[in-house]
């Protein structure tokens, strides 16, 4: 069989480290950005954190995801 023709397996613990990553930096900088939003009352800033917190949590909601999934694959493996 053609080894090409096969998907690569997909790496669901380097993915989930780097989705809580991502999330991490996203919330801290949602959150930076924020407070020097509440001083500054007329600029979009409040928007733009708002936006960093939203993918900060959508990044950790999918570091859940593939935690779930890499749990599920190691529970499926067959026992040597």
């Amino acid at each position: 069989m053609d080894r090409q023709s096969e998907p690569a397996p997909i790496n669901w613990r380097m993915n989930g480290m780097t989705a809580r990553f991502v999330g991490i930096v996203a919330i801290a900088l949602g959150f930076v950005i924020g407070i020097y939003g509440l001083e500054e009352p007329g600029a979009h800033w409040l928007q733009t954190a708002l936006g960093l917190l939203a993918t900060g949590m959508l990044a950790q909601g999918y570091a859940l995801y593939c935690s779930v999934k890499r749990m599920q694959e190691l529970k499926d493996q067959p026992k040597l």
